[in-house]
């Protein structure tokens, strides 16, 4: 295809799941933006195991912090944290709902809870990689022992959840 029409495809979810399982973050996007758009958009395959550190987005005047999650194939869980990084909600997401879209400010992590777990995500850019995301600040940093520890406590809350 060309730069006009991008299909999102089986092979592009399966091409995007090979690379995932052999990142070391468990983990892998598939931008369908170029970094300077005003909208992010793109697909973001994640393995079990996977730690994504717990944030939220804060946008300038004129922009919006908010962010969108579609599940594609797979599931994953959404944890929606207070400022001191305890879960306060949590949601499973793909079946019904299959998707789930967070305001500004709402601090989040994510867990994989199938292999080869495909989402579309959408939020306002365009990308700039230091501010895109706001950090918790007490929160373990990628490759850790402590953010494994609480990859495995999440995963915890979607264990008796059907």
């Amino acid at each position: 295809m060309d730069d006009l029409i991008k299909p999102l495809t089986l092979s592009l979810l399966a091409d995007t799941s090979a690379k995932a399982r052999l990142s070391p973050r468990l983990r892998q996007n598939h931008n369908l933006h170029q970094l300077p758009d005003q909208v992010q958009r793109f697909v973001n395959v994640l393995q079990p195991g996977t730690y994504v550190r717990p944030h939220c987005h804060h946008r300038g005047s004129g922009r919006n912090g908010f962010e969108l999650f579609v599940v594609l194939q797979g599931e994953i869980g959404v944890l929606i944290l207070d400022e001191t990084g305890h879960v306060e909600r949590y949601f499973r997401v793909g079946g019904d709902p299959w998707g789930l879209e967070l305001a500004e400010g709402v601090c989040h992590t994510l867990v994989a809870l199938q292999p080869d777990t495909a989402i579309l995500e959408i939020k306002e850019g365009p990308y700039e990689l230091s501010s895109d995301k706001d950090f918790l600040p007490q929160s373990p940093l990628e490759g850790t022992v402590e953010a494994s520890a609480l990859v495995k406590l999440w995963t915890g809350y979607f264990s008796d959840v059907a």
